[in-house]
């Protein structure tokens, strides 16, 4: 059995497969997992601390007996530790990081703006939410990228107290993770994940406030989770399995392409790689290389699975009908590679991110390319975006408007009130309308002499 699939133009298997893409964000839901998130989310809402720490025992392994011992940073638990030591040369790794994802987002910092015209002061302005929680998975292995990829661009929006949730085995035995929450300044870390840590980040419990906000990625559990709870608190995006569409042409390294492949489908089970092109000989080729590289990874069993269930290449007429599969995908990564690259890059209208070249990988914009990697998946690209400063504000305006400019709007206002039915609305404009102030006090003038 080839490591990937191979489809070609022209075939029922090809457009087939297309089909199942298009559905693979409603293959990803599971009612059962929905059932149980929703359920854990209630009683987390219902009885606060004593849920959530049922949980944490339950679903963490965690036991204490108090949800103040829940707190990892040590302000109130005890347990604080200083900031570890952790590899100098890694050290440096993570400050180019924290660096490069500062230099990207700082520009995305906006104060808002004052238009004055005819008498009326419009102010938008820009304001940071106050408090954010920021969920950190903790599955397989700890992502202390993540924590980066969220944090930097909240500090920079002017968020004020930044939260973390952590499973706490993933706290516990990552000193990178730690080292990372250090350095970044998060203001508390709680050790729980999964549904009960959305849960006590939205509601609130006895001991948890809650936040304006939840961001970061997570199983199905999380999503559903964030899913339930989005109408009472902010929620950034429903992060679904990692995806990658790789269009690339004749002249693209085999080698490369297959090894960005493999790169996004270690992921998870259920993550999407995919290469389209148009030249069958580097379809068979990067076939040949992904059963290599493969066999020499020393964990193979979740990109093998992720390989067979939606892995795929498909061969095209032409490099034009590869990127139109990649816009009918819309993933969470496309990576354009060959000579035909650049000319290919200003037409891209759906993905989270591009990445234009053979040396520009997914993995760099993973980790230390700059952009947040928390993006849209699933399909969601073609209308939704990358996690900026932006997630982290609101837009407020204030409307300030002279006497002289509020008679000459009043009547306007009065007209589309009128036509919508709503007598009340223009009767309060026509208050403001021209003699209408006068007319108000002659009224109030000849009530009072009356009651005299």
């Amino acid at each position: 059995m080839a490591p990937i699939n191979l489809y070609r133009s022209g075939t029922r298997r090809f457009e087939r497969a297309l089909v199942r893409l298009d559905r693979r964000a409603r293959s990803s839901l599971d009612r059962r997992v929905d059932a149980g998130a929703r359920r854990i989310v209630e009683a987390v809402r219902r009885d606060g601390d004593r849920a959530l720490l049922d949980y944490v025992e339950k679903l963490d392994g965690f036991a204490v007996q108090s949800a103040d011992a829940l707190r990892l940073d040590g302000s109130s638990g005890g347990r604080r530790r200083r900031r570890p030591k952790i590899p100098a040369d890694l050290e440096k790794s993570l400050e180019q990081a924290i660096r490069a994802v500062e230099a990207f987002h700082r520009p995305q910092v906006e104060d808002g703006y004052v238009l004055e015209r005819g008498g009326v002061r419009l102010q938008e302005r820009r304001l940071a939410l106050r408090r954010v929680g920021l969920y950190v998975p903790g599955g397989r292995f700890p992502y202390p990228s993540t924590v980066i990829m969220s944090a930097v661009p909240a500090r920079l929006a002017g968020v004020e107290e930044i939260v973390v949730t952590t499973p706490p085995k993933a706290y516990d035995e990552s000193p990178v993770l730690r080292w990372i929450l250090e350095r970044v300044g998060v203001d508390e870390v709680w050790g729980m994940g999964g549904a009960h840590a959305v849960a006590a980040l939205a509601y609130g419990t006895e001991t948890i406030r809650p936040v304006d906000l939840i961001a970061g990625p997570g199983n199905a559990w999380v999503a559903a989770a964030k899913r339930f709870v989005s109408r009472d608190v902010g929620v950034d995006r429903e992060a679904g399995p990692s995806e990658v569409v790789i269009v690339a042409s004749a002249d693209a390294s085999a080698e490369f392409v297959a090894a960005d492949l493999l790169a996004q489908a270690e992921h998870d089970p259920q993550a999407v790689a995919i290469l389209a092109t148009d030249d069958s000989d580097l379809a068979l080729a990067v076939t040949e290389n992904v059963a290599a590289q493969l066999g020499r990874l020393p964990d193979q069993a979740v990109a093998e699975e992720s390989l067979q269930r939606y892995g795929s290449i498909f061969v095209t007429e032409s490099i034009d009908d590869a990127l139109q599969i990649a816009e009918r995908v819309a993933p969470e990564h496309l990576q354009l590679m060959g000579t035909e690259a650049e000319s290919l890059q200003d037409r891209v209208r759906c993905a989270g991110a591009v990445f234009v070249g053979e040396r520009a990988p997914t993995v760099l914009g993973d980790y230390v390319a700059g952009p947040s990697h928390v993006l849209p998946t699933g399909g969601s690209a073609r209308f939704a975006s990358g996690l900026g400063v932006g997630d982290f504000t609101r837009r407020s305006h204030i409307v300030s408007v002279t006497p002289a400019a509020s008679r000459r709007l009043a009547a306007a206002a009065q007209a589309i009130a009128q036509v919508e039915g709503l007598e009340a609305h223009a009767r309060a404009a026509a208050l403001r309308a021209p003699g209408a102030a006068g007319s108000a006090k002659r009224k109030r003038s000849r009530g009072s002499r009356s009651g005299s």
